[in-house]
Order: structure tokens, then C-alpha cells, then sequence
């Protein structure tokens, strides 16, 4: 930033803390609401719920105790009374406060123990030639330490200063009928008060519908930039020989659903082009990307190179391993394993096969990208249940092939299906692949919402699942006691079933039980020795056992959408009928009740995603929580969809034909941030 020689450091670290690095960044930190201070209320005509300006004089002024020390203030205007009311004050606010003053306040009028009353209004103490403010006060998102007139002090300083040039052609803007950009970011900061506060407020105002389209056009244009760029980049050239694949889906079980055999083609396609491969295969529950993966991986090894499958938990990961090395040992290759539970020996052997090159697939968590694990010819990454790790994991295990003359391809899978709009913003600059077709026959999952109070009907219900020949889970959310939460937890209710089923042999896996125990556990429970598995989340992805019909999800109020999507997905793969019991516990808060109503209404994950964007934003589904990675700030995806659609063609449209529009427009509103969701 280069700022006026005025602005302290502290100063300048808070405004690092907004994100304001540059002066420039100043004319896009935009108001969160304003205040009116244009016009005054009369006493007489204010309401209790509304913000309002009055101005008046201080009829009585003392320090209460009720119960704690608190500064009450009388002020009247002529037309009536209100009081002022503040619990946290100092002596330069007391004498300011004294009676006779003349005094302009500003705050949310509610009704108090006397009447009408502000709670630590703003207030200033005027005169009657004191002029009112010409336009609405702007109220910015700020931290500790940085009051707002500095803000709007600094803020005003850069829009008089700084060039507010257009950096879109007049035809785009006539085209779309957008405002221009100075009259909108001088209207946002600076609203005159015949403008709606509404308007404003909801950000629908075309000042706002200009901003909203800016930030999502930088997002595009930043997203096909690096597609652009990706092709000049290089990647081994994996042709499809047709050898180790065609005899793998020869030894299959089953065969490939259409939508497995069109999703691989245009993967196989990817492989054998000399740039690298960023491809996102999305598929349902249960719709098969796991040999999808083999398939790809196979591509990569019978071209000479290494393949790596990582994924986020040791359960999933471990799943992952046993499939594929079922697949793929009869074909004379062997997977290695890799976690960072391993006995450090353990660990040190199959980094030395991993780098010897002497292994072609290695499968793992997270370990697969720490420091010590180098690979000897990575030529494709695959990053399972993606939105689970951060950017950057995902970045560094791309890395690992690196530091060479090309760069390995990559792909990411998610049974988190990606709403349209989320496609269309964040994953711009990816290949975007879908399995849209269950295997057949795949049974709809039934979904029932159960009160906590017939928890003895569920547990019956289990008992007699179980005594029929079935499995069954029972989730819970917690293993440890929570005094806050009140929660069932696994260990309660391992130790509650076990004594109330001694007929049943009961199972209990978490998160906290070493890797030996756990896989001991899963197989144990796949092999049918088990009849109830008592669990805790970490069975969300990658857990398949045909014979479990039945799923009990403890305390399913406490879960997000995808969360429980995916582990009702753990039932349901098997001929027979299955059942997901979601037990919950009364009251439901709001966002509760319409996560359940979801969930009980849809098995379609696409609109079960649609839901969770909805709910709770791009963040989570994204992964970019994890990384601190920038969102759209201003722009609602969901809700402007019309305008995330025009940014689209727009984007190509400038890089085309104004490539230096296109250049100043990313530059204004990303500086160095372009890089900030691509990995």
C-alpha cells in the first residue's frame, strides 16, 4: 500500500487485517448497512424496532445502579421524550450528556423499563445551525481498533483521488444495461437519501448489480486464464494402450454403467494429450468412481508411470487400498499403502518403493505428500472426496511431480455432487465429468425422521433387523462426553446396545481407535461376524458392506446436508430393501427442521447439493475453508445466476477481443489473488 504519510503502522496492520493492502482496495470495501442521518425524527413519531436520527436537549442526566452502574439520560425535543441509555460510558461522555446540552442521536428505539428508549446510541452534541449529512452514513466492516470516521476518512480520500476509469467497453454495458463503475462505487459509498435503504441493503440497487457482476466477471476471466494457461504447461502424453485396462473390466463382477464407460473415454482422452489433465468426476453415492479411478490409474502405469490415489481418512483411504488391490493383483500389480499411523519403519519401506519407482500405484491419506515421500515418475494424481482437503494439500501433491519437464495430470473425484452454479464459478477452469447413472439394481434408500422419544421403537427395530439376518450401523457424532451438547455418544451407546442386545455381536469404531483395530473392526463387520456396527462419522465415505439394510443416524439434527447424504449412501447396496432411521431430539432449530425436511424429501444428491449452497454457502463444499481461500464477497451465486451466466460469455468475449480490458479489470480486482482456487 502507499499510503498517506499520516497513516500510522498500526494503523496500516489493521487494514491488512480487512484484506486492504493497497489504496485501491479501499474503493471496494463497501458498506454492510447505513445509517440515516439526513432527515430527523420528531420524538413524538418514533417506534419501537426502528433506527432513527433525534435530535434534542438533555432534560435530566444521572449515574443507576439497576442493576449495574449505567448512564440514563432524558432528551426532549418538544414533542416528547426518550431516554438514553448506556452501560459502558466515560467521564468525557457524562459531561458531554449534562443537562442543557443540545444533542443529536442516532440508534434502535426499543421499549425500556421508563418508555422508549436507545441503548449507547451514537451522539454528538450540535446547535440548531448544525447541518445534517447530505448523504446516508456508510457503516463498514471493520476489527479491533480501526473506528469507523478513519475508515470513511481513508475511504473518501481514495475515490477522490484514486482513477475510477471503466474497465468494461460501453457496447458490454449498453448490452447488459449495467451502470457505470464510478457512479456506482461513488453511489455505494455515498447513497443520497432518496435512494432506498432497502434497495441497498438487499443489494438489488443497480449500483449493487454493477459491483456483483465486476466481481464475478474478475472470477471468470481469472478462471479461464488459467485454463489458457494450463495448455501451455506439459504432461507425459499417457496413450491408451488398452492392455491392463481391457483385462481388469474382463475380471469385473459386474459390468461398466454406460455413464462409467462415457466418464473413462473422456478421461482416457485427457491422459493422452501433452498437457496436464485437470478433470472433476462427480458421481453420487454408490455410482462407481472408484473404477473410474483404477481405470485412469492403469492408463498412467501402462505407459510407465506412477499413479497416486490420495484420500482424506484412513478408513476411506484403506478402502481404497483393499479394492484395488483385489482388482489389481490378478493383473501382477501390487498397490502400496501408505498413512501416517504406520509403524515408522513401515512407513520408510514404502516411501523407498515409491521412490525407487518400483511401486507404479500408491494409495494413502494425506502421508502421500509430506516431505519425505518423493516419487520416481508421477504421471497422475488423484485426489478422492476433494473438497475434504485443503487447496494447498491438494497442491502439493500435484507438486510431487514436478521440478521435471512435465507436471503429472490430475484427477479429483466427489461424491458431493456440484450444484450448477458452483461448477460454473469455482470449477471454471476444470473438466468437469459426472457419473450420472446408478448401477443396477441399486434400491432408493427409505428415510424416516424419528423422534428421540421413541428411541426404544428404533431399538427394536434394529434388534429385529439384526435377528432377521441383516447388519445394521448406529452413528453417533461424538465418542467423548459433552457436557454442552448433551449428545449421545458412541462409547454410551456401544456399552447401552451391547447390554440390551447380548444375543447380537455388537462392533464400535471412531476416530480414535489405532489404525489395526479399526481395519479389524470393518473387516470384521464385512465378513458378517459382526451383526450392529456402533460408529461414529468416519464411516461417512468409502464404507461398503452389501448386507447392511439398516442405518440409525443418532442425533441427526446435529449434521450437515452432505454429511448425512453420505452416510445414508453407506446402506442401500444390496438386493435388499434398505432403511437410514434419522433419530433427532426436540426443539429443531430452524435450519434443523429444513436440513431434515431435505433430507427426508430427495435421495438426488444434485439437489441435495443445490440445498447445502443454499444453506451454507460455497465455502464447505469447496474445500476452502481449510486454506483461508477468498470467497466472493459480494456476489451470491445462487441468487445471481443471471449475472454469473453474462460474466461467463462476457469473460471470453473480453479475452478476445480486449485482451487489455480483460487485463486491467482482473487487476483491479484481484491483484495478486488470481491464484487464489487453483490448484
Amino acid at each position: 500500500m502507499n499510503p498517506p504519510a499520516k497513516i500510522s503502522p498500526a494503523t496500516l496492520a489493521k487494514l491488512a487485517k480487512l484484506g486492504i493492502h493497497h489504496r485501491a482496495d479501499l474503493l471496494l470495501h463497501l458498506p454492510l448497512r447505513y445509517e440515516d442521518e439526513t432527515h430527523l425524527a420528531p420524538i413524538a413519531t418514533v417506534q419501537a424496532g426502528t433506527t432513527v436520527q433525534v435530535q434534542g436537549s438533555i432534560a435530566h442526566s444521572e449515574i443507576a445502579f439497576r442493576p449495574r452502574r449505567t448512564l440514563v439520560c432524558r432528551l426532549e425535543d418538544g414533542s416528547g421524550e426518550l431516554y438514553l441509555r448506556f452501560l459502558n460510558f466515560y467521564p468525557s461522555q457524562q459531561k458531554q450528556l449534562a443537562v442543557g446540552r443540545q444533542i443529536r442521536a442516532v440508534g434502535e428505539v426499543r421499549m425500556g423499563y421508563f418508555g422508549l428508549e436507545m441503548v449507547h446510541p451514537k451522539c454528538r452534541a450540535v446547535d440548531d445551525h448544525t447541518p445534517l449529512q447530505p448523504s446516508l452514513t456508510p457503516v463498514y466492516p471493520t476489527t479491533a481498533g480501526l473506528a469507523q470516521p478513519v475508515l470513511r476518512k481513508l475511504i473518501g480520500n481514495a475515490l477522490d483521488t484514486l482513477p475510477l476509469s471503466d474497465t468494461l467497453p460501453d457496447a458490454l454495458l449498453q448490452r447488459l444495461q449495467l451502470s457505470g463503475f464510478a457512479d456506482s462505487i461513488r453511489l455505494l459509498h455515498s447513497p443520497t437519501p432518496d435512494i432506498s435503504a432497502s434497495s441497498l441493503e438487499e443489494r438489488s440497487h443497480a449500483a449493487w448489480r454493477r459491483i456483483k457482476f465486476d466481481e464475478l466477471l474478475a472470477q471468470q476471466l481469472s478462471m479461464r486464464v488459467h485454463h489458457r494457461e494450463r495448455g501451455k504447461r506439459t504432461a507425459p502424453r499417457l496413450a491408451p494402450h488398452q492392455n491392463l485396462t481391457a483385462q481388469l473390466i474382463k475380471n469385473l463382477p459386474f459390468a461398466l454403467t454406460g455413464a462409467q464407460q462415457r466418464t473413462f473415454a473422456g478421461i482416457s482422452q485427457d491422459l493422452a494429450q501433452p498437457h496436464p489433465m485437470q478433470r472433476l468426476l462427480l458421481g453420487d453415492v454408490g455410482s462407481g468412481k472408484t473404477i473410474v479411478a483404477a481405470l485412469a490409474a492403469l492408463q498412467a502405469i501402462e505407459n510407465g508411470y506412477q499413479a497416486a490415489l490420495m484420500a482424506p481418512t484412513e478408513i476411506l483411504a484403506e478402502q481404497h487400498y483393499l479394492k484395488l488391490r483385489d482388482w489389481l493383483e490378478p493383473l501382477g500389480l501390487a498397490p502400496v499403502w501408505l498413512s501416517g499411523s504406520m509403524k515408522k519403519k513401515d512407513r520408510q519401506l514404502a516411501a523407498g518403493h515409491i521412490a525407487s519407482g518400483e511401486t507404479l500405484l500408491a494409495i494413502g491419506t494425506h502421508a502421500l505428500f509430506q516431505e519425505q515421500v518423493s516419487f520416481h515418475k508421477l504421471g497422475l494424481a488423484i485426489v478422492d472426496e476433494q473438497h475434504k482437503f485443503g487447496v494447498q494439500q491438494r497442491l502439493e501433491l500435484r507438486n510431487k511431480g514436478k521440478g521435471r519437464e512435465t507436471e503429472p495430470h490430475q484427477l479429483m473425484m466427489s461424491a458431493t455432487p456440484i450444484p450448477r452454479t458452483l461448477a460454473m464459478s469455482y470449477y471454471a477452469d476444470l473438466d468437469v465429468s459426472v457419473i450420472d447413472e446408478l448401477p443396477p439394481g441399486r434400491t432408493p434408500v427409505i428415510t424416516k425422521l424419528v423422534s428421540d422419544e421413541r428411541r426404544d421403537e428404533v431399538i427394536e427395530r434394529v434388534r429385529a433387523a439384526c435377528m432377521a439376518g441383516q447388519q445394521a450401523y448406529w452413528v453417533c457424532p461424538l465418542i467423548d462426553e459433552s457436557e454442552t451438547l448433551q449428545l449421545q455418544t458412541a462409547l454410551e451407546t456401544y456399552q447401552l446396545l451391547g447390554e440390551t442386545f447380548p444375543d447380537l455381536r455388537v462392533g464400535l469404531v471412531h476416530g480414535k481407535l489405532d489404525n489395526a483395530e479399526k481395519a479389524r473392526v470393518m473387516a470384521a463387520f464385512k465378513a458378517g461376524e459382526l451383526q450392529l456396527l456402533v460408529a461414529t462419522t468416519v464411516i461417512e465415505v468409502g464404507v461398503d458392506v452389501p448386507n447392511a439394510s439398516l442405518m440409525v443416524i443418532d442425533h441427526a439434527e446435529r449434521m450437515g446436508l452432505a454429511q448425512l447424504h453420505q452416510l445414508r449412501g453407506r446402506v442401500g447396496r444390496g438386493a435388499a430393501q434398505s432403511l437410514c432411521i434419522l433419530l433427532y431430539q426436540r426443539p429443531l432449530s430452524e435450519l434443523a427442521r429444513a436440513r431434515l425436511k431435505i433430507i427426508f424429501e430427495s435421495n438426488d444428491g444434485f439437489a441435495i447439493a443445490q440445498h447445502d449452497l443454499q444453506l451454507r454457502g460455497p465455502g464447505e463444499l469447496l474445500g476452502a475453508r481449510q486454506s483461508g481461500v477468498a470467497m466472493l464477497r459480494f456476489a451470491d451465486i445462487s441468487a445471481d445466476e443471471d449475472l454469473l451466466n453474462h460474466a461467463r460469455l462476457a469473460a471470453d468475449e473480453l479475452l478476445h477481443d480486449f485482451p487489455e480490458a480483460a487485463q486491467a479489470h482482473l487487476q483491479r480486482w484481484m491483484a495478486n489473488k488470481q491464484d487464489y482456487l487453483h490448484v
